[in-house]
Protein backbone atom coordinates (compact mmCIF):
# COMPACT_ATOMS: atom_id res chain seq x y z
CA UNK A 1 0.00 0.00 0.00
CA UNK A 2 1.04 3.59 -0.42
CA UNK A 3 2.22 5.54 2.57
CA UNK A 4 -0.04 8.06 4.22
CA UNK A 5 2.26 10.97 3.43
CA UNK A 6 2.24 12.25 -0.10
CA UNK A 7 5.47 12.72 -1.98
CA UNK A 8 5.84 15.55 -4.46
CA UNK A 9 6.24 14.46 -8.05
CA UNK A 10 7.94 16.48 -10.72
CA UNK A 11 8.13 16.13 -14.47
CA UNK A 12 11.55 15.65 -15.96
CA UNK A 13 12.63 16.80 -19.39
CA UNK A 14 11.75 13.41 -20.84
CA UNK A 15 8.07 13.90 -19.84
CA UNK A 16 8.10 11.10 -17.26
CA UNK A 17 7.22 11.34 -13.61
CA UNK A 18 10.16 11.58 -11.21
CA UNK A 19 9.94 11.17 -7.46
CA UNK A 20 11.59 14.32 -6.03
CA UNK A 21 12.06 12.89 -2.53
CA UNK A 22 13.73 9.73 -3.85
CA UNK A 23 16.22 11.74 -5.91
CA UNK A 24 17.23 13.68 -2.81
CA UNK A 25 17.58 10.59 -0.61
CA UNK A 26 19.88 8.48 -2.73
CA UNK A 27 21.81 9.68 -5.68
CA UNK A 28 23.06 6.17 -6.55
CA UNK A 29 19.76 4.31 -6.87
CA UNK A 30 17.42 7.01 -8.15
CA UNK A 31 14.53 5.67 -10.16
CA UNK A 32 13.65 7.53 -13.32
CA UNK A 33 9.93 6.79 -13.15
CA UNK A 34 7.61 6.25 -10.25
CA UNK A 35 4.72 3.89 -10.62
CA UNK A 36 1.40 4.92 -9.23
CA UNK A 37 -0.12 2.79 -6.51
CA UNK A 38 -2.74 0.32 -7.62
CA UNK A 39 -6.36 0.97 -6.83
CA UNK A 40 -8.11 -1.27 -4.35
CA UNK A 41 -10.59 -3.74 -5.85
CA UNK A 42 -14.14 -2.45 -6.17
CA UNK A 43 -16.41 -3.34 -3.28
CA UNK A 44 -18.63 -6.33 -3.83
CA UNK A 45 -22.19 -5.16 -4.32
CA UNK A 46 -24.65 -7.42 -2.55
CA UNK A 47 -27.65 -8.23 -4.68
CA UNK A 48 -30.42 -6.09 -3.23
CA UNK A 49 -33.33 -7.97 -4.72
CA UNK A 50 -32.55 -11.63 -5.36
CA UNK A 51 -36.28 -12.39 -5.54
CA UNK A 52 -36.55 -10.31 -8.74
CA UNK A 53 -33.92 -12.37 -10.50
CA UNK A 54 -35.54 -15.57 -9.28
CA UNK A 55 -38.97 -14.48 -10.51
CA UNK A 56 -37.52 -13.48 -13.88
CA UNK A 57 -35.78 -16.84 -14.25
CA UNK A 58 -39.00 -18.66 -13.38
CA UNK A 59 -40.87 -16.62 -15.98
CA UNK A 60 -38.29 -17.49 -18.65
CA UNK A 61 -38.43 -21.18 -17.68
CA UNK A 62 -42.23 -21.12 -17.86
CA UNK A 63 -42.12 -19.48 -21.31
CA UNK A 64 -39.60 -22.04 -22.57
CA UNK A 65 -41.75 -24.86 -21.23
CA UNK A 66 -44.81 -23.33 -22.87
CA UNK A 67 -43.05 -23.04 -26.23
CA UNK A 68 -41.83 -26.63 -25.97
CA UNK A 69 -45.30 -28.02 -25.22
CA UNK A 70 -47.10 -25.74 -27.67
CA UNK A 71 -49.65 -24.50 -25.14
CA UNK A 72 -50.51 -20.85 -24.67
CA UNK A 73 -49.41 -19.39 -21.33
CA UNK A 74 -52.12 -18.60 -18.83
CA UNK A 75 -51.54 -14.83 -18.95
CA UNK A 76 -51.93 -14.64 -22.72
CA UNK A 77 -54.90 -16.99 -22.92
CA UNK A 78 -56.92 -15.14 -20.28
CA UNK A 79 -56.42 -11.59 -21.55
CA UNK A 80 -58.98 -10.07 -23.86
CA UNK A 81 -58.45 -7.36 -26.40
CA UNK A 82 -59.62 -3.87 -25.45
CA UNK A 83 -62.91 -2.66 -26.88
CA UNK A 84 -61.23 -0.13 -29.17
CA UNK A 85 -59.13 -2.86 -30.80
CA UNK A 86 -62.26 -4.95 -31.45
CA UNK A 87 -63.99 -1.93 -32.96
CA UNK A 88 -61.02 -1.20 -35.22
CA UNK A 89 -60.84 -4.86 -36.31
CA UNK A 90 -64.55 -4.89 -37.16
CA UNK A 91 -64.24 -1.65 -39.12
CA UNK A 92 -61.19 -3.02 -40.99
CA UNK A 93 -63.10 -6.19 -41.90
CA UNK A 94 -65.93 -4.07 -43.36
CA UNK A 95 -63.56 -2.12 -45.64
CA UNK A 96 -63.71 -3.31 -49.25
CA UNK A 97 -60.73 -1.43 -50.72
CA UNK A 98 -58.02 -2.06 -48.12
CA UNK A 99 -55.26 -0.98 -50.50
CA UNK A 100 -56.77 2.51 -50.89
CA UNK A 101 -57.29 2.89 -47.14
CA UNK A 102 -53.72 1.75 -46.43
CA UNK A 103 -52.43 4.21 -49.03
CA UNK A 104 -54.40 7.04 -47.43
CA UNK A 105 -53.01 6.15 -44.00
CA UNK A 106 -49.44 6.15 -45.32
CA UNK A 107 -50.03 9.43 -47.18
CA UNK A 108 -51.50 10.94 -44.01
CA UNK A 109 -48.43 9.84 -42.02
CA UNK A 110 -46.09 11.36 -44.61
CA UNK A 111 -48.13 14.59 -44.62
CA UNK A 112 -48.02 14.72 -40.82
CA UNK A 113 -44.25 14.17 -40.82
CA UNK A 114 -43.75 16.84 -43.50
CA UNK A 115 -45.95 19.37 -41.76
CA UNK A 116 -44.12 18.77 -38.47
CA UNK A 117 -40.85 19.46 -40.27
CA UNK A 118 -42.25 22.62 -41.83
CA UNK A 119 -43.54 23.88 -38.49
CA UNK A 120 -40.22 23.19 -36.77
CA UNK A 121 -38.39 25.03 -39.58
CA UNK A 122 -40.70 28.04 -39.22
CA UNK A 123 -40.28 27.92 -35.45
CA UNK A 124 -36.50 28.30 -35.83
CA UNK A 125 -36.87 31.62 -37.66
CA UNK A 126 -36.23 34.50 -35.28
CA UNK A 127 -39.31 36.73 -35.65
CA UNK A 128 -42.01 34.46 -37.09
CA UNK A 129 -43.02 32.46 -33.95
CA UNK A 130 -43.77 35.62 -31.98
CA UNK A 131 -45.86 37.05 -34.83
CA UNK A 132 -47.79 33.78 -35.17
CA UNK A 133 -48.42 33.75 -31.42
CA UNK A 134 -49.83 37.28 -31.51
CA UNK A 135 -52.01 36.43 -34.54
CA UNK A 136 -53.26 33.29 -32.76
CA UNK A 137 -54.15 35.19 -29.60
CA UNK A 138 -55.93 37.85 -31.65
CA UNK A 139 -57.91 35.29 -33.67
CA UNK A 140 -58.89 33.40 -30.52
CA UNK A 141 -60.20 36.61 -28.95
CA UNK A 142 -62.10 37.54 -32.12
CA UNK A 143 -63.63 34.03 -32.40
CA UNK A 144 -64.68 34.02 -28.74
CA UNK A 145 -66.26 37.47 -29.06
CA UNK A 146 -68.06 36.64 -32.33
CA UNK A 147 -69.30 33.13 -31.44
CA UNK A 148 -69.25 32.58 -27.69
CA UNK A 149 -70.17 35.78 -25.83
CA UNK A 150 -73.84 36.14 -26.82
CA UNK A 151 -76.43 33.35 -26.53
CA UNK A 152 -77.84 33.50 -30.12
CA UNK A 153 -74.32 33.31 -31.54
CA UNK A 154 -73.49 30.32 -29.28
CA UNK A 155 -76.66 28.50 -30.40
CA UNK A 156 -75.84 29.15 -34.06
CA UNK A 157 -72.31 27.80 -33.55
CA UNK A 158 -73.62 24.65 -31.82
CA UNK A 159 -76.15 24.10 -34.63
CA UNK A 160 -73.41 24.51 -37.24
CA UNK A 161 -71.16 22.00 -35.42
CA UNK A 162 -74.03 19.48 -35.20
CA UNK A 163 -74.83 19.88 -38.90
CA UNK A 164 -71.20 19.37 -39.86
CA UNK A 165 -71.02 16.30 -37.59
CA UNK A 166 -74.10 14.80 -39.26
CA UNK A 167 -72.62 15.44 -42.73
CA UNK A 168 -69.38 13.70 -41.80
CA UNK A 169 -70.78 10.76 -39.84
CA UNK A 170 -74.10 10.35 -41.56
CA UNK A 171 -77.64 10.82 -40.32
CA UNK A 172 -78.22 7.28 -39.05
Amino acid sequence: MASASSTPLSISSSSSLVDAKASRQSAVASPQCVSLPTLPPPPVQPQNRPWKATAYCRKIARNVLTMATGEAPAEVASTELPEIVKTVQEAWDKVEDKYAVSSLVVAGGVALWGSAGLISAIDRLPLIPGVFEIVGIGYTGWFAYKNLVFKPDREALIAKIKDTYKEVIGSS
